[in-house]
C-alpha cells in the first residue's frame, strides 16, 4: 500500500519558518520525481516547488522562489519543504505529490497524493 504522509504544518507568525516532511512507505521515492502542491480557502490547487529524483533538476513556482527550498534525502524516502520569510498569503493545506522527473513541468500521479497538512500564518 502506497502511502505518503507530510507532516510539520502549524500555525506561525508572518516572517518566520516552518519546514514540511513527506515521507513514503510501499513506493520507493529515488524512481520519481517529487512535487509540493497547496490549496487555500477558495482557491484551486496550485503547484509550489517539483525536485527530480537525484535532486539535480528543481523548479519552484514565482511566488515561493528564493524563500521555499525543496530538497529530498532518498536514503530515507523522505522530501522536504523548507518554507522560510512565510506570508499571510502563505496560509494553505500543502500536498506533497510523487510524479514524472520534469519539475518545471512537473505532473503528479493521480495515485500518489498526501493527505495534506495545514500551514496557517498569521499576520
Amino acid at each position: 500500500q502506497v502511502q505518503l504522509v507530510e507532516s510539520g504544518g502549524g500555525l506561525v507568525q508572518a516572517g518566520n519558518s516552518l519546514r514540511l516532511s513527506c515521507a513514503a512507505s510501499g513506493l520507493p521515492l529515488s524512481s520519481y520525481g517529487m512535487g509540493w502542491f497547496r490549496q487555500a480557502p477558495g482557491k484551486e490547487r496550485e503547484f509550489v516547488a517539483a525536485i527530480n529524483w537525484n535532486g539535480g533538476s528543481i523548479y519552484y513556482a514565482d511566488s515561493v522562489k528564493d524563500r521555499f527550498t525543496i530538497s529530498r534525502e532518498n536514503a530515507k524516502n523522505t522530501v522536504y519543504l523548507q518554507m522560510n520569510s512565510l506570508k499571510h498569503e502563505d496560509t494553505a493545506v500543502y500536498y506533497c505529490a510523487a510524479g514524472d522527473n520534469s519539475p518545471r513541468y512537473f505532473k503528479p500521479y493521480s495515485a500518489y497524493w498526501g493527505q495534506g497538512t495545514q500551514v496557517t500564518v498569521s499576520s
